[in-house]
């Protein structure tokens, strides 16, 4: 018993990967059997085509489905167009009739990748009839309809199994990184009493880059939801555009802890640095679970008065002089490291405000 609770606790983390799943074995099975129903020569395409347009969010399938359904058609009449309009016979002549069809096609996929699988459908428009013995118009128009049925149906399944909406997603995601970023600012502002080397610094940040672009792709899948009428909920881009700003602050505060603060300045702002720590770490892992749970108040005003303390401290190292006379370098991130933290103070309300326009989760929203 106990083992099982933990392995549903421990599935319990990966309930959207579970969801895809479940809408991917669907999806195959409905195309499969759609596709039979129909006596299309070849059901396999419409299986493969249902599991490539089945997406981690429906924003995703969409897109997924627009590019292979624009790829397709331009794909089998390319082929189809070269496979009825030149004339080929033998070995030869099939390999010739191949090369003209992918390399134009390969090209143009190169350069917009949304159309990458118009060089599969001509090459399978071309070679299908050689091996069977068929008409090239039947077979472009057989693949036509088997990528269809399978963009329906992996669509459909999208919809209504499991649905999983990329604006959901977001809160997710973008509570992940507002926890990386915590746990990260806690470290680097550490790292001022010791110094830290670049080894150091992109093991600390390593990983918030690729969460980012992640985030990124998310909003737009969120934005093709919102423009579809197929979700509801805030603008995603000033949350978005606020936690990359916050990475920003992260970055900048990195570069100052390559060098520590003089023993003296250390001294002085020990105390100063650790409640501005604690303060804006407690404050982004409350702002990270109530992004992630869709409500929840978070109090932003000790980060607030803990920043308003270190100004304070550091005007007063600055009138006593403490600083004058220091290395140019340990000066120039000593100053930086105030410039950031003031950054970080106006990106955190920013936060803040992004937070309350999220607000709860719109009803019946789904992970």
């Amino acid at each position: 018993m106990a083992f099982a609770k933990r392995m549903l606790g421990s599935l319990h983390g990966y309930k959207a990967q579970l969801a895809l799943a479940v809408r991917l074995a669907i999806a195959a099975v409905a195309a499969y059997a759609i596709a039979r129903a129909l006596h299309l020569m070849l059901p396999l395409w419409a299986v493969l085509t249902s599991l490539i347009v089945t997406q981690m969010s429906v924003g995703r399938s969409l897109k997924a489905t627009r590019d292979y359904m624009l790829g397709t058609i331009g794909g089998a009449a390319y082929g189809g167009a070269i496979a009825i309009l030149i004339p080929h016979s033998g070995e030869g002549g099939l390999l010739a009739l191949l090369v003209l069809a992918v390399a134009p096609l390969a090209f143009i996929g190169a350069i917009n990748p949304s159309l990458s699988a118009a060089t599969v459908t001509a090459v399978i428009v071309l070679l299908v009839p050689a091996m069977n013995h068929a008409n090239p118009v039947d077979s472009t128009i057989d693949r036509l309809f088997e990528v269809t049925v399978g963009a329906l149906t992996g669509l459909v399944v999208s919809f209504l199994v499991l649905p999983s909406r990329a604006i959901s997603q977001i809160r997710i995601n973008s509570a992940q990184i507002l926890e990386l970023l915590a746990a990260a600012f806690a470290e680097l502002l550490a790292g001022l009493t010791r110094g830290l080397d670049n080894d150091a610094l992109h093991r600390i940040q390593g990983g918030l880059g690729t969460a980012l672009a992640n985030l990124h792709v998310m909003g737009l899948e969120a934005e093709r939801e919102r423009a579809a009428y197929l979700s509801s909920g805030p603008d995603t881009g000033p949350l978005l555009r606020t936690i990359q700003r916050l990475r920003h602050d992260v970055v900048m505060i990195g570069r100052a802890s390559v060098v520590p603060l003089p023993a003296n300045v250390q001294a002085r702002l020990a105390r100063p640095l650790a409640d501005v720590s604690k303060a804006i770490v407690d404050y982004m892992r409350s702002a990270a679970a109530s992004l992630r749970n869709g409500s929840g108040a978070v109090d932003i005003r000790p980060v607030e008065a803990a920043l308003q303390a270190y100004a304070a401290e550091v005007a007063a190292i600055r009138t006593e002089g403490l600083i004058r006379g220091v290395p140019v370098d340990v000066a120039e991130r000593f100053f930086a490291l105030g410039f950031s933290l003031e950054q970080m103070r106006q990106n955190l309300n920013d936060l803040d405000r992004c937070r309350a326009d999220w607000g709860e989760k719109p009803a019946g929203a789904k992970v």
